[in-house]
């Protein structure tokens, strides 16, 4: 007689989250002002002021655009606020930085009207693996909203997990 194998991970109240299931879809632009500097080190404020009014902002529609420069210029903050300017009109969403900080940004809103309510005194995994670009600053964002309300995170998959917070409940 074969004793019947029972599922008890599919049988407690253990929830995982994952946050590539949140990740904003919209295609990822970085943004570098080197190629409108004199000799990719000055601004000059009238040429940079036509190669901004001359360029075609349209096509970051529906984008989330990083604006950064990758030359060692000093650039005024002026400079990257007008590009922002003309971009936002068009983009999802601009950030000056790199890539990095435009997905942890966007992370940081994303999570701020995510409803945890199904995760409390739960059992949280938090998902590890995954194709898209998650920052892992938007790991730690994800702590911080779960800690005061789950019975504990843990991270990974269900089969293998890392222990990383238990309550003193």
């Amino acid at each position: 007689m074969a004793e019947e194998i029972i599922n008890r991970v599919a049988n407690s109240k253990l929830k995982t989250f994952d946050l590539e299931e949140i990740y904003p879809e919209g295609k990822r632009v970085s943004f570098d002002i080197k190629d409108w500097l004199f000799e990719e080190i000055i601004l000059k404020e009238k040429d940079f002021r036509n190669a901004v009014k001359n360029h075609d902002w349209s096509q970051y529609k529906n984008c989330f655009v990083a604006v950064n420069c990758s030359v060692d210029a000093i650039i005024p903050s002026w400079a990257f606020m007008l590009i922002a300017a003309e971009a936002t009109p068009y983009a999802n969403k601009v950030v000056i930085g790199n890539l990095e900080l435009l997905e942890t940004v966007l992370y940081q809103e994303l999570l701020n009207f995510v409803d945890l309510r199904d995760y409390t005194d739960c059992p949280v995994i938090v998902k590890g693996c995954a194709e898209k670009p998650i920052p892992d600053s938007a790991f730690a964002f994800l702590i911080a909203k779960l800690q005061p309300i789950a019975k504990s995170i843990m991270f990974g998959e269900a089969c293998s997990t890392v222990p990383l917070y238990k309550s003193k409940k």
